[in-house]
């Protein structure tokens, strides 16, 4: 059937579908999955649409009924990662790290709309015009960006980062290559111990990832707060956990509730340790000059950043940005409070790997001086786009001292 003919039947089915369903009763999948059924059945369609089409068809009603339209399949499928909706100009979708055109998309900007609200009114947050930018989730924890119109110049454009049901833990990462196994015993031991741990690298290159990893080896003793824009760690094994997200103001007049005010009611909450999934702006200030400073050893966060070095020349911007200190002031509290820098990268071959991981040893000539523990080599002779390397120890740990607190020998 001409997809021209195949949209103008799928519209006029949904909408019989509509007038006659009875959704004064709560319907199950399964009642909907029968009234599709019916309905195709009594349908005559001349023998245009064969067995193939009218499967097609029914599975694409359902999506559009209980489900988010074109989306529901993509996001069903646990080998995509990313779905990157252009407006009506198309939808790409990133899988096993290759990134392609789905060759279906929304009928009309109505229904692109309908399924955009439909998504932030799940988890309490308003779209529109006015406030054209918003973060959400979806049931399943994928993560949603939305931009819509008149910062949007090619319609809605909607960004949802798919992860796992399961969480990748550090048995996984070691299986795919990211860390090598001595890295990860030292990390093992350093989280443990309570060092303070940032993780930094660029957009996509797994640092949330790797957080929830590295949260796996907290024991499960300890009380955990976490604070996240949108809630995206899947901690696992700590029955004392407090998960905690940001609100954006909406126009029922309720104030934004910011990271900044999370971790401040955070430090009342009587915290063994705290995560912030992402700092960004002058949540900084709280995050080093409040928590890590003040006795909450074992926190970790996670930063974008190029390198180690570069993450904490972010980390002093971040911290101009919420209070006005001079700059050594500044450098000796994140000298201070950050212990360890995992920094990670995308490499060309799409595989995500820890590409260094560096000591915060003080401050000194004005300067935080940085020691390179582990750094990623790739081997000599390697091309095309397949990387071969490994992490290498570079220097000792110079600042063992909570390892001697906490009884841990790195031998």
């Amino acid at each position: 059937m001409e997809q021209e003919k195949y949209l103008i039947t799928k519209e006029e089915i949904r909408r019989e579908l509509l007038e006659h369903m009875d959704f004064s009763r709560e319907l199950s999948d399964e009642d909907i999955r029968d009234a599709i059924a019916d309905r195709l059945r009594a349908r005559e369609f001349g023998g245009r649409m064969n067995v193939y089409e009218r499967a097609r068809l029914g599975k694409e009603l359902f999506y559009t009924i209980r489900g988010l339209d074109v989306l529901q399949e993509l996001i069903e499928d646990s080998q995509v990662t990313e779905i990157m909706i252009n407006g009506l100009e198309g939808i790409f979708v990133e899988r096993a790290g290759r990134l392609f055109p789905w060759p279906f998309g929304f009928e009309s900007a109505e229904k692109l709309q309908d399924v955009i609200q439909q998504i932030v009114a799940g988890c309490n947050r308003v779209v529109n015009e006015t406030s054209p930018i918003v973060d959400a989730r979806l049931e399943n924890g994928s993560r949603v960006n939305v931009v819509l119109g008149p910062i949007a110049l090619n319609g809605p454009v909607v960004t949802i980062r798919r992860f796992p049901e399961e969480p990748i833990g550090m048995d996984e990462l070691l299986a795919m290559g990211s860390v090598s196994e001595e890295a990860c015993g030292f990390l093992e031991k350093l989280v443990r111990a309570r060092y303070n741990i940032f993780i930094s690298g660029g957009t996509g290159s797994g640092k949330t990832t790797f957080l929830n990893a590295l949260a796996g080896f907290i024991p499960s003793d300890e009380r955990l707060i976490t604070i996240e824009d949108s809630a995206e760690l899947q901690i696992r094994g700590i029955p004392n956990l407090v998960r905690m997200e940001t609100r954006n103001a909406n126009v029922e007049g309720c104030r934004p509730i910011t990271i900044r005010d999370l971790i401040k009611t955070s430090l009342r909450m009587r915290p063994d340790r705290i995560i912030v999934g992402e700092v960004r702006g002058g949540e900084a200030v709280d995050l080093i000059g409040s928590a890590l400073n003040c006795g909450h050893d074992g926190s970790m966060s996670t930063g974008h950043a190029n390198s180690a070095r570069d993450m904490l020349m972010r980390l002093e911007t971040m911290m101009l940005m919420g209070v006005e200190l001079p700059l050594p002031a500044i450098r000796r509290q994140i000298a201070s409070g950050v212990d360890i820098i995992v920094h990670l990268g995308r490499l060309r071959d799409k595989t995500r790997k820890v590409l260094e991981i560096a000591e915060v040893t003080g401050f000194e000539d004005g300067e935080i001086t940085l020691s390179p523990l582990y750094a990623f080599e790739e081997e000599e002779g390697t091309a095309g786009n397949k990387v071969m390397g490994k992490l290498i120890r570079k220097e000792e740990l110079v600042h063992a001292d909570k390892l001697k607190m906490a009884g841990i020998s790195l031998a």
